[in-house]
């Protein structure tokens, strides 16, 4: 069985096709007219795919420290060797770090060609492949430099994560967890199939109505600002989904220290990410409160002072201006680990 989720917005809506073979479908998400495809894969990933068009497949490294500026550059370089036009396709194969790459480098190819992503990890299928942000990453913090480009169809595949990886399954897990807290629903209730599809249905409805993430977009970054400046000051030892873990306790602390929430709201966030998904909620060792403070302040949503998304009375809100001792006073909360 496949289930198919609408990503609606307004003047290109675009399918993501959820299910055991979906990748069988691939050709009927390649726009009309497309003559080549460039695959954007890596080593490894044994995936085969046919867009039903020739192909040149353009392998970049494993891992986020080749998610830069040169691999963009590598990528176009490979588009130039191979001529591609407007008028043909780049398809990204692989996990989030993939379709981040492929997604940018086919919005800045020639200024704009499509894109279809084939996810291959969990947290690809449920976040990074959906929703049209494309980026890489600097020394001085992730996904600063991109742009928005959405694609033209997204694959999730569940024969993919028959082999995926246990940190890659932890990964996707993360994400998972945060959108327990945007809608409240039990999806590990839910058979796999349909946990991947709800949580693609939850991220297209707030893309659909904030494509470009000035206003209600925002809330999908729950738990982001402390994990993405995890993910940099770890060296990227902590996966993305594993420092979303940490974040989204450590949003439910500060929260709590703001007088929005309880202890016992926090004592439901430390349930949902370490009883059910399985994730660590302590902060590495290594990771020094002035070192996240400085990268947390170079978050995109940081246009008014230290800005994190947060629980309280109305659900969660954007929340700026918040003084850095109240930060540290939450991090110094938090368990620490070695």
């Amino acid at each position: 069985m496949m289930r198919t989720v609408t990503v609606p917005i307004a003047d290109r809506p675009y399918d993501v096709v959820v299910g055991a073979g979906a990748r069988t479908g691939l050709s009927a998400l390649v726009p009309n007219g497309v003559r080549r495809a460039a695959i954007v894969t890596q080593p490894g990933i044994s995936f085969d795919v046919d867009p039903g068009v020739p192909t040149e497949v353009i392998e970049i490294g494993v891992g986020e420290r080749f998610k830069t500026l040169a691999t963009l550059e590598q990528v176009t370089g490979g588009f130039a060797r191979m001529g591609l036009t407007r008028g043909d396709v780049v398809i990204g194969v692989g996990g989030g770090m993939v379709t981040d790459v492929a997604g940018f480098a086919a919005a800045t190819w020639h200024r704009g060609v499509a894109v279809v992503h084939v996810a291959t990890t969990l947290l690809a299928m449920v976040d990074a492949a959906i929703g049209g942000k494309t980026g890489v990453n600097l020394a001085a913090g992730k996904n600063l430099v991109g742009s928005f480009w959405q694609p033209s169809g997204v694959i999730c595949d569940l024969d993919a994560l028959a082999t995926l990886p246990e940190r890659e399954q932890r990964s996707g897990n993360g994400e998972m967890a945060k959108y327990h807290f945007l809608t409240g629903d039990d999806l590990v209730a839910m058979g796999l199939e349909a946990r991947i599809a709800r949580c693609v249905e939850i991220k297209a409805g707030f893309v659909a109505v904030d494509e470009r993430d000035g206003g209600r977009r925002a809330l999908l970054n729950y738990g982001h600002t402390l994990a993405h400046a995890l993910e940099i000051s770890t060296g990227h030892r902590l996966s993305h989904g594993e420092a979303v873990g940490v974040g989204l306790v450590f949003a439910a602390r500060l929260a709590e220290r703001l007088g929005r929430i309880d202890e016992a709201r926090v004592e439901e966030h430390r349930r949902v990410v370490v009883d059910v998904y399985g994730l660590d909620d302590a902060v590495p060792a290594d990771a020094q409160p002035d070192d996240l403070l400085t990268l947390m302040a170079r978050d995109k949503k940081a246009l008014n002072g230290l800005t994190f998304v947060l629980d309280g009375p109305e659900g969660l809100e954007v929340v700026s201006g918040i003084s850095p001792g109240t930060v540290v006073e939450a991090l110094s909360a938090m368990d620490r680990n070695s």
